[in-house]
């Protein structure tokens, strides 16, 4: 059964599960985490009736699952999919994985442009601000994925700007690691300012000035894993003062633990000094403090648009939390919305949030299904 507290659905749209929803000008974009599903297109300007307008599809053992909008350009990404649905051994030897850039002006007409196409995987995820889209893509010579800033200006031919990376990710230019495998990748930065606020899985999270934006300049960083179990998802930059002060909230993504070390949560960190970035307060929804949970459990990742004090997050099985940040050092859960289980699925999967200028919060589940939601 529908949990909820301080919210009510006002809509649905019944669509294979998704990565991400993006929602510009009354349309939602949906990355979907599966192919064949790729992007859909929904018109959601009447909430309470969400109609699918356009459908793009990815080849077997791929996936899209990433959408964003601006100034009438979608961006998508394409990357071999790490979980194929259903187990599907693709061969994906052939693919090219990268960005897919789109001409959606008219919603209901979209027109390919072109793709941009990198080494390796491809893109994992974005931010984009319509000119310039900040990335994760890998590429050859490195291990695991890289920041790299791209210019679409003109959006038929993407111009690298300019890329960054941890020592000892540029194996061909001879550096070597000091972790395992590809845990220290970037997972994406998101830009405020002149800034990247750059989630790096197992490898925590960094803070670049790209000033010059041909050479991302470290400012600074933090990494507590270990000794907590799960990769940093995100971390987005509050865009206002809290009490004369500089926050970030940077999540962890229930993934990579075993069932009895603790569950994902969320961080506020200070950032004053940007400098020497400080954890001042966590949350966690009350229940998982302890005991044996399955991973994606936990927490996953809050709205990357931050529009007040109360955060809408995307917390796996628990759902949507909203969570009242005004006092830093103690964060409380203020409203919630878990929805029934998709058909099929034992528990709810909310993979990622967005909050339009209505006020209204759109929930995708990773497994099937959009909410369309609003606080009472």
């Amino acid at each position: 059964m529908v949990s909820a507290k301080g919210i009510k659905r006002v809509g649905f749209h019944d669509c294979y599960g998704g990565g991400q929803v993006y929602v510009d000008n009354g349309f939602a974009y949906i990355g979907h985490i599966h192919a064949p599903s790729g992007t859909s297109i929904v018109d959601v300007r009447d909430p309470a009736n969400p109609k699918e307008v356009a459908y793009f599809e990815m080849p077997p053992g791929t996936h899209s699952h990433k959408a964003r909008t601006v100034n009438g350009i979608l961006v998508t990404n394409h990357e071999v999919d790490p979980a194929p649905g259903g187990g599907d051994k693709a061969d994906t030897s052939g693919f090219k994985g990268g960005l897919g850039i789109y001409d959606v002006s008219n919603p209901l007409k979209p027109r390919k442009i072109t793709d941009w196409v990198t080494g390796g995987h491809g893109v994992h995820r974005y931010d984009f601000d319509g000119r310039y889209v900040y990335c994760s893509p890998t590429v050859d010579g490195y291990l695991g994925n890289i920041v790299m800033i791209l210019d679409l200006k003109n959006p038929e031919k993407p111009e690298e700007v300019g890329r960054w990376w941890t020592p000892g990710q540029h194996i061909a230019g001879g550096e070597t690691p000091t972790w395992q495998g590809a845990e220290h990748r970037c997972h994406h930065p998101l830009r405020q300012g002149n800034r990247l606020y750059t989630s790096y899985w197992q490898g925590g999270f960094h803070i670049l000035n790209i000033d010059d934006m041909s050479k991302p300049k470290w400012v600074s960083g933090l990494d507590w894993t270990p000794p907590f179990a799960c990769p940093t998802h995100s971390c987005v930059k509050v865009p206002f003062a809290i009490q004369g002060r500089q926050f970030a909230i940077v999540s962890d993504e229930d993934v990579l633990r075993s069932a009895d070390a603790l569950p994902a949560f969320m961080w506020m960190v200070d950032i004053t000094d940007e400098t020497k970035p400080v954890p001042v307060g966590t949350f966690q929804v009350e229940g998982l403090e302890s005991g044996n949970h399955p991973t994606n459990t936990g927490c996953h990742q809050p709205v990357e648009q931050i529009r007040g004090t109360d955060i809408p997050f995307a917390w796996f099985a628990q759902g949507l939390r909203i969570v009242d940040i005004s006092k830093p050092h103690t964060p409380k859960e203020v409203a919630h919305y878990v929805p029934d289980p998709a058909p099929g699925a034992k528990r709810a999967q909310s993979n990622d949030v967005y909050q339009d200028d209505r006020g209204l919060i759109y929930l995708i589940d990773r497994i099937r299904g959009l909410e369309i939601l609003e606080r009472t």
